[in-house]
């Protein structure tokens, strides 16, 4: 079973469970576990405004924020590192050209 369905199958399993088509079914011929559909159809729900949550566009933009402060927090340990053993070499600030 593939961990990540393309958006087209998402969208084909929502559109038959919301006019009708029974979830267990869907999960059968579509090769899916129905907790996968129930979270679709949630998901569903969530981004047409029906139940509160998170949107899937809001959960993209917080994982890309999550990306880009794991980026920025490894930077700066990395300028941190840098720093100490400057430190730790005794080294005199840069002169003065002026």
């Amino acid at each position: 079973m593939p961990s990540n369905y393309p958006a087209e199958v998402r969208k084909q399993v929502v559109d038959l469970a919301r006019t009708g088509t029974r979830v267990a079914q869907l999960a059968e011929t579509f090769g899916m576990a129905e907790a996968t559909v129930y979270n679709w159809l949630k998901q569903d729900r969530i981004d047409r405004g029906d139940e509160p949550g998170l949107t899937t566009d809001g959960q993209m933009e917080l994982a890309s924020a999550r990306r880009r402060i794991r980026q920025l927090e490894t930077e700066l340990a990395v300028s941190r590192k840098v720093n100490q053993v400057f430190l730790e070499q005794d080294l005199p600030p840069k002169a003065s050209t002026r």
